[in-house]
């Protein structure tokens, strides 16, 4: 199996040229593909820079040519999970019609959209690319390529996968900032490549600030590093 992580920018989908027009993002959380009737059927969250963001952004996306359905399940503040059915694209359409396939989420912010695309082999994967490029502006991020073993295991790890990105988003921005810099910084390198004493110089905070930023972001992502652990199938490599 071939997997892409392309960066595209469709030039007929009502979720991309409304990001352009409006501070609003979309993520996909469930979608699925009407070949005969040629829609698109997806449950997304909208999130806007503001709640007005949210609402204008919305209203442009019902307005949209090719939206056939836009409907809210659910809202809080700047944040919507929507319902929707569009019309399908031409770049759905080609990687259909190519025998290519979702293997992930998509995301779009800024006028473009995050895929991630299959192929099983390489013959289908190169016309796919050929026909988008005649009608989409698109850039492959990153190609992966996976044997059955490799794909077995990541199916079968999927839960410990899910565990370990939950523990990830459970940390608050502060934590997750302060996390990452202290990372990047060589802060657990040994010897340490920076201090505590320079962290809260990075931060404007104190030292026993940044230290108790540390040690919870670190309990978090322990405990989700151990639940995963703990999930792994008894066959997997450790």
């Amino acid at each position: 199996m071939i997997d892409l992580d392309i960066d595209m920018r469709q030039y007929d989908c009502p979720f991309i040229d409304t990001t352009d027009d409006v501070d609003i993002a979309f993520s996909a959380v469930q979608w699925q593909l009407d070949t005969d009737a040629e829609k698109l059927e997806t449950r997304l969250i909208a999130k806007g820079d503001s709640m007005g963001a949210l609402e204008e952004g919305l209203r442009e996306l019902r307005a949209h040519p090719n939206m056939t359905e836009c409907y809210i399940l659910s809202k809080r503040d700047n944040v919507a999970q929507i319902g929707t059915t569009i019309e399908q694209t031409n770049a759905m359409r080609t990687i259909q019609q190519n025998d290519g396939y979702i293997t992930g989420p998509f995301q779009i912010e800024n006028g473009r959209e995050r895929w991630h695309v299959g192929f099983d082999d390489d013959d289908a994967e190169d016309r796919t690319l050929a026909e988008l490029d005649r009608h989409n502006d698109y850039e492959v991020e990153g190609r992966d390529q996976f044997g059955p073993t490799t794909l077995f295991d990541l199916l079968e790890n999927s839960s410990s996968a899910m565990s370990l990105l939950e523990g990830c988003r459970s940390l608050t921005e502060t934590e997750r900032k302060t996390f990452e810099v202290a990372s990047r910084n060589g802060y657990y390198e040994t010897p340490r490549e920076t201090t505590l004493d320079e962290l809260a110089e990075h931060f404007g905070i104190s030292k026993t600030a940044v230290s108790m930023n540390l040690r919870r972001s670190e309990r978090k992502i322990l405990k989700a590093a151990l639940t995963a652990l703990e999930g792994i199938e008894d066959g997997g490599q450790l």
